[in-house]
């Protein structure tokens, strides 16, 4: 995440009409916020093929044939897909790539937001464009991209041998690979799927099945020694640099480091695995018993279980405390510290810590509204749309950003006011 003290963090206020664009344009799309609240911006149609983006009430003066897929990088740049004559490419704050390419999709920031990648299609074929510059090779197809945490290194999944639709057995031989920076690796699989890519970018790994039953993990394009009935997305250990996956081991589901067990605990499932930030700690949700979810640190699972979905692993960055959101009995909450909130809800975000740990924040939704609950108390007031809260980095103040009765609000408060 890109360093928020340099944000405005005075308490207060500070507002933006929203839904009145929608009397000077055609229609007005999602809206986005930037990451520090000071903009608010959304693709607006101004008549047929002619699409903008608008930020605080202000329209590029640049107009498009098609404008998509709006973000805001970490860095706060705003960033769409643009189609211009029949080509498309990235506009970062109303100015365009000079590149332009036949297709893009799935746009991409690095940690900073100080690099931007996203999948391009030319002349029907395929590759990784970053900050404007396609790979000098391109592939059949590609699938499963990945940047880097600096955005210097991307890559993705390429097929690199052609194959008829029912010639099996050559797609049985294998046809896909793994490219980084435009570079495939000399060895071929059936199949090829989730990336990871170290910290520096320099190696990557991916979940590879050679043949029809015979699934591992390959790192820089070699294969672990050893195989599985099936495995997951694999991570890198930012610490140790050892590639983590889980995989299928004897009917039940652990953790392998480098191609071997590392959890003499077996679970009906396993996946999600995260790092604590100080690489000490190890978590995943798994399944100690069919149907029911939890979460597993260092291999060992908590007392506490859901009956429907876990999602959304977070560990605070002390790596002290754990949580994730969770479904049970048709309602969402948070399962933190190995105890479920009170709160039965609609629907719920990813849980957010503050700096130190000690407290977690989410947005949550019900009845067609969403709010913010910290510590598992909702906060008084209601929104139309409202995003993810942000800590301050002492952790005294936080950052709320919705809109409520058509404006958009900027407030920033104390932790105090929240929880009193």
């Amino acid at each position: 995440m890109a360093d928020v003290s340099g944000w405005d963090w005075e308490i207060g206020t500070k507002t933006m009409p929203f839904d009145a664009w929608k009397a000077d344009f055609a229609w007005v799309e999602e809206p986005y916020v930037s990451p520090d609240g000071e903009r608010i911006a959304a693709v607006v149609n101004i008549d047929e093929a002619q699409f903008s983006v608008c930020v605080n009430g202000q329209a590029w003066e640049t107009v498009f044939d098609k404008a998509w897929y709006l973000r805001f990088a970490p860095d706060g740049r705003l960033c769409v897909l643009v189609s211009e004559d029949g080509e498309w490419t990235v506009a970062v704050d109303g100015e365009t790539w000079p590149e332009r390419y036949g297709y893009v999709w799935n746009t991409l920031f690095s940690a900073d937001g100080a690099h931007i990648a996203v999948a391009a299609q030319q002349d029907m074929q395929y590759a990784m464009a970053l900050d404007g510059v396609m790979w000098e090779n391109r592939f059949l197809n590609m699938t499963h991209y990945v940047l880097s945490e600096d955005g210097r290194h991307s890559a993705g999944t390429v097929q690199v041998k052609e194959t008829g639709e029912a010639d099996i057995a050559r797609f049985q031989a294998g046809c896909f690979s793994a490219a980084l920076d435009g570079e495939a690796w000399d060895s071929v699989f059936t199949n090829v799927w989730h990336l990871a890519l170290s910290a520096d970018g320099s190696r990557l790994a991916a979940e590879v099945r050679r043949g029809l039953y015979d699934y591992t993990i390959a790192v820089d394009g070699r294969p672990w020694d050893r195989s599985f009935s099936s495995v997951w997305h694999p991570i890198f250990h930012p610490v140790s640099g050892v590639v983590i996956a889980p995989v299928r081991l004897d009917g039940k589901w652990t953790l392998a480091a480098d191609g071997e067990p590392i959890w003499t605990q077996r679970f009906v499932q396993a996946w999600h695995q995260q790092v604590s930030p100080d690489g000490r700690r190890l978590g995943a949700i798994v399944s100690p018993r069919y149907g029911y979810w939890t979460l597993a640190v260092d291999g060992n699972p908590w007392r506490t279980a859901v009956n429907e979905m876990l999602i959304d692993l977070r560990f605070s960055p002390d790596g002290r405390r754990l949580a994730a959101a969770a479904k049970h009995d048709g309602r969402w909450t948070l399962l933190v510290d190995d105890r479920l909130w009170d709160l039965r809800l609609d629907q719920i975000r990813p849980p957010v810590f503050s700096p130190d740990g000690r407290l977690v924040a989410t947005v949550v939704e019900t009845g067609g509204r969403f709010g913010l609950a910290v510590d598992g108390r909702l906060i008084p007031g209601t929104y139309e749309a409202l995003w993810q809260p942000v800590f301050s980095p002492d952790g005294d103040r936080v950052l709320v950003r919705g809109i409520a009765d058509g404006i958009y609000r900027r407030q920033v408060l104390t932790t105090a006011q929240l929880l009193a």
